[in-house]
């Protein structure tokens, strides 16, 4: 199942940055943005993945780059931005990359595990965002969009810090949209819920664990990538020209309020 109805060109002309696109949801947003016509930049912590998502896609006749990108090291970030402006300049900032290595409550999370989270699941969203900007207000108009989490509403009791990093994500969001709302530049987030990803497969990896999941979902089925990535061609498209400082949530029906 793909998601994807057929040709729609609302991006055509248009060139993205999608992080952590190699794998999971971040590749499904870049195929997504590239199939609506979008020139994408594509890019992960390592080469060979890059590699193999850039076949795929080219296989496609999907006009994508892409580069090795550790979101924290802010060499690797100007090289994503001086390929884009090689490209043509940059009109979509899709802020995708997240880690996790505390599985634990939030107070049993260790300090270096809080500040690994924080580090790229929040600051580098912000670093990538600030630096986007010069690009950006060169653009007719600009998207930027952060993929947060449900559980950044509801906080996953074994992804305590990692729940927490994401809430930071929609007070970003906020933020920055009031910030640049005069500027034609719309910023955004995506709240995805339970997706099966790689990513997510402590939460699905036995079948217990796998029903208490379910157990959460009104719509009783686990999300998909291509579910994520409609949402976030909708939010970089002229569709979305009147909506900024909000959140989609893309959760089969879980609980989405603070």
């Amino acid at each position: 199942m793909s998601g994807f109805a057929g040709p729609i060109t609302r991006l055509a002309g248009k060139i993205a940055i999608v992080t952590a696109s190699t794998d999971g949801i971040g590749f499904a947003i870049a195929q997504r943005l590239a199939r609506e016509g979008a020139k994408v930049i594509v890019s992960s912590r390592k080469q060979n993945n890059v590699d193999e998502a850039v076949s795929r896609l080219k296989s496609e006749g999907l006009d994508v780059t892409g580069l090795m990108c550790h979101v924290s090291k802010a060499d690797h970030r100007k090289k994503l931005f001086d390929t884009a402006k090689k490209l043509g300049g940059l009109d979509i900032l899709v802020s995708n990359a997240a880690v996790n290595p505390s599985v634990a409550p939030v107070l049993d999370c260790d300090e270096s595990s809080w500040d690994k989270i924080f580090e790229v699941n929040v600051k580098a969203a912000f670093l990538l965002a600030q630096e986007a900007l010069p690009l950006l207000r060169e653009r007719p108009f600009g998207r930027i969009i952060f993929v947060a989490s449900i559980a950044g509403f509801h906080p996953f009791e074994l992804l305590g810090a990692y729940s927490v990093s994401k809430t930071a994500l929609f007070g970003l969001t906020k933020a920055a949209a009031s910030q640049l709302a005069r500027e034609n530049i719309t910023v955004n987030c995506i709240a995805p819920g339970i997706i099966q990803t790689k990513f997510s497969s402590a939460l699905t990896e036995t079948e217990a664990a796998r029903e208490e999941a379910l157990s959460r979902i009104p719509m009783n089925r686990l999300g998909v990538p291509h579910d994520i990535s409609g949402a976030a061609a909708y939010l970089a498209s002229e569709d979305a020209s009147y909506m900024t400082g909000e959140t989609l949530i893309v959760a089969g029906g879980m609980p989405s309020r603070l």
